[in-house]
């Protein structure tokens, strides 16, 4: 096709020739020193023209001439760049198949090409992401001193020249995962906490924050990193519901006394404190500082709508308050006899009840909720266990010491 194109303009150039020069019977006369030189004016504009073209074809062999050794200088810049690049390919390709020694002598060699070219230093992305590769090879081999280096060449480069931001962002999200990978949870939030608001909201780097937030055992920390990940979408909804309710059991856990525990419920997120696990942890935690009245408070909202709750949040409750019922007010008779005639068949709500009932020294009932809940196997078992004791004890103040010793014997089997 092309041909074709350049032979219907070389016929249009002969067609327009012939038809302007044909019938051209002009003259060029020139003089010189007494002689006079005639030429017609179709030969004059034939040498003026091939004669442009011989100037133009002698200035270019000139520059040519001149050129050929920035152009060979040129030329072995471009073939040390293509190298280091190939090498640097080599040392991903390497790195992302396992072969890290491999990875971390091309990345090397990739670097100490660009240290011999001085055209090449400028590049400061290429630096960073060799040194980053040898780093990272570095760490899966176990060379911390290496890749401390490494790493810390990498964040000087990107600190001297902006272009390279990007990659000192990258930098820091590897160091600290790698600090994770060393156990050092102090380090890997000091990295995370030196990158800038807009990164370190990124999913990459809250799921960095969460792991070290509870490797370093900070669960209030933890939970709120924990949300803004559900909030994000870095986790799914499912998966993300019993992450942040086995962090405020951690938090929840931690509390070493009951003004500590009141702080950290009332730091809780409202969405925390209405699932009726938390607040069944939180009731459980109570009653083990003896403060029931605060535990019975917290669980007064849930138990007020049981009916909306699925069975295993209605375990939850039940067990949280059996531990709370101890100073137990005639005001919750009403709401735990319509409980236990709403659930009969669930142990967890008979066992809170009847204990409820012997705290209020209401036995016969108490013991008619107690017996067939001890003996039922889908009841956990300290809640089998404190339900026989506390028929033991209701055996005891009748003065029935058989059934008092059967009543122990059967807590004692319970496994």
């Amino acid at each position: 096709m092309r041909a074709v194109i350049w032979f219907m303009l070389l016929f249009a150039v002969a067609v327009v020739a012939a038809t302007t020069l044909g019938s051209n019977d002009g003259l060029v006369s020139l003089y010189w020193s007494g002689w006079r030189l005639d030429v017609s004016l179709n030969l004059f504009l034939l040498v003026l023209v091939g004669s442009c073209f011989a100037l133009v074809s002698v200035m270019q062999a000139i520059d040519a001439l001149t050129g050929l050794p920035r152009r060979a200088r040129e030329w072995r810049v471009s073939r040390r760049d293509r190298s280091a690049q190939a090498a640097l390919r080599q040392a991903l390709a390497q790195y992302f198949g396992g072969r890290y020694s491999r990875a971390q002598s091309a990345a090397q060699r990739a670097l100490a090409i660009q240290a011999d070219t001085p055209e090449l230093t400028q590049d400061d992305e290429f630096t960073v992401l060799a040194r980053l590769l040898a780093a990272g090879s570095a760490h899966r081999l176990q060379d911390r001193s290496r890749r401390d280096e490494q790493l810390r060449r990498v964040l000087e480069a990107a600190n001297s020249h902006p272009a390279a931001r990007p990659a000192e962002e990258g930098a820091r999200l590897l160091a600290a995962e790698w600090a994770l990978d060393d156990h050092d949870a102090p380090r890997a939030l000091a990295l995370l906490a030196e990158l800038p608001p807009g990164v370190a909201r990124r999913t990459s780097a809250l799921r960095l924050k969460l792991q070290a937030t509870r490797l370093g055992r900070q669960p209030a920390e933890a939970l709120k990193t924990a949300r803004l990940l559900v909030k994000h979408q870095g986790i799914s909804n499912i998966a993300g519901q019993g992450l942040l309710r086995s962090l405020a059991f951690e938090c929840i856990d931690t509390a070493h006394d009951i003004d500590q525990l009141r702080r950290t419920w009332l730091q809780l997120d409202s969405a925390d404190r209405r699932d009726a696990f938390v607040a069944a942890r939180a009731a459980l935690r109570a009653a083990r500082f003896s403060a029931f009245d605060e535990a019975r408070g917290w669980l007064r909202p849930f138990w007020e709508r049981l009916g909306e709750m699925a069975v295993d949040e209605r375990a939850a409750l039940a067990q949280g308050f059996a531990a709370a019922v101890p100073g137990l007010g005639a005001d919750w008779l009403p709401r735990l006899e319509a409980a236990a005639a709403a659930y009969p068949r669930e142990p967890a709500i008979a066992h809170a009840v009847g204990s409820a009932l012997a705290e209020r020294q209401l036995w016969g009932k108490a013991r008619q909720l107690l017996e067939p809940a001890a003996a039922n196997p889908a009841l956990p078992a300290s809640a089998r266990r404190q339900a026989y004791l506390t028929l033991a004890r209701l055996a005891q103040q009748e003065g029935d010491e058989p059934a008092t010793a059967r009543w122990h014997a059967a807590a004692a089997h319970v496994m």
